[in-house]
């Protein structure tokens, strides 16, 4: 995202990422990695939830204290143990969703360039 996430300004997006973290975990991740568009916390899951992408699968949460030695309740301010799918919408001019991509195995990237393809279609 960050690679273009310039390009998608300039076509009028505004870029913005949402995750099950509290705000100061957003503040610290975004100043580690020092990211430029904005994070927003969806600590009740109540977004994902709308959008259709949160779950929960309690074999996860105890790989992540285990093996990762994360406490996703520390990292969500809450113990609903919901994770989100990770997903790009893209919103048309009339805040439609004109383009999305879903993939349940988060190693699995949505390449930059059909990121912005589907920036410019819906546009037109």
């Amino acid at each position: 995202m960050q690679e273009i996430e310039q390009d998608l300004i300039n076509l009028g997006y505004q870029v913005f990422a949402i995750s099950p973290d509290v705000a100061e975990q957003l503040q610290a991740t975004k100043g580690k990695n020092e990211l430029k568009y904005r994070l927003l916390s969806d600590r009740g899951m109540r977004a994902s939830q709308a959008f259709g992408i949160a779950f929960r699968d309690e074999e996860m949460v105890r790989t992540y204290r285990e093996s990762y030695r994360l406490d996703l309740a520390a990292y969500a301010g809450d113990d609903h143990h919901m994770l989100p799918v990770p997903a790009v919408f893209v919103l048309d001019t009339d805040g439609r969703i004109a383009f999305h991509y879903v993939n349940p195995d988060y190693r699995v990237r949505l390449p930059e360039t059909v990121l912005l393809e589907a920036a410019k279609a819906a546009l037109e």
